[in-house]
């Protein structure tokens, strides 16, 4: 049957199942705090990698959890995949954490779903079904690492007035926009190619803003999956956090 998922499906259908393998890894008891992420991180990657191997053998293929291949190099579709986003939070029980599957055709984030398996009941946000995202309040609302804030999103923020909201996983993060919990996610402190591909895939099937915080676009299955900063908003903010971006990191040259 998955053999016959059209891309979007198949990729929603991964993340969703992944995201419920999980909760049956961390509900079982039998690991301790500190191993319960690496126990789940790699259940979850033997059952994607193994499914996409399985439905889509012509695709390359990367994750997190799995050593990373040249041959994905050459070829035109490659599906990204991040098992946990949010480990700690996985590992906390909490809310914000995520399972991203996306594929990128010729670099670009295509298609992709984000699930959220810490919500009640489980939500699956996909590239093929949009939702209608909430009006933005008066209040303007940025995510930022609940750990580790990065310096620019900070300085941006305080110069929009912007609330700042702490949140895990960049999955969560980025689909608090689409949920109507924020308005701004912005990035710069280190990121990889499967942190931000499944959700800049989705981001932009809603409609919102996906790039670099140079404004430049994002590009993926490169060779160095090194991906440090990222900013998906809704796009009527996009112009004025970019300026501000720009001009934050010039007064730190200064």
């Amino acid at each position: 049957m998955s053999g016959g998922l059209t891309d979007a499906a198949l990729a929603a259908h991964l993340a969703e199942v992944a995201g419920k393998i999980l909760l049956d890894v961390r509900e079982s008891g039998l690991f301790s705090p500190k191993a319960l992420g690496k126990a789940g991180d790699q259940t979850a990657n033997q059952f994607l990698c193994h499914a996409l191997r399985e439905v889509r053998p012509e695709d390359g293929l990367l994750s997190e959890e799995e050593k990373d291949n040249e041959d994905r190099l050459s070829q035109s579709r490659v599906w990204i995949v991040d098992p946990v986003d949010g480990t700690r939070e996985y590992g906390e029980a909490r809310a914000d954490w995520a399972v991203h599957v996306g594929l990128a055709i010729d670099g670009q984030a295509a298609i992709g779903a984000v699930a959220l398996p810490g919500l009640d009941g489980g939500v699956v946000i996909r590239t093929d079904e949009p939702r209608v995202v909430p009006p933005a309040p008066a209040q303007l609302r940025m995510v930022v690492s609940r750990t580790r804030p990065a310096a620019e999103a900070v300085a941006v923020a305080e110069k929009l007035g912007a609330e700042l909201v702490p949140m895990g996983s960049a999955g969560a993060k980025a689909m608090a926009i689409i949920l109507g919990q924020a308005d701004i996610y912005l990035h710069s402190g280190g990121q990889y190619e499967w942190d931000s591909m499944a959700p800049a895939a989705v981001a932009l099937a809603h409609g919102l803003h996906a790039s670099r915080i140079d404004g430049s676009p994002l590009i993926y299955n490169q060779r160095d999956v090194y991906m440090p900063d990222l900013l998906i908003c809704r796009k009527e903010h996009a112009e004025q956090v970019l300026a501000l971006v720009a001009q934050v990191q010039a007064a730190g040259k200064d």
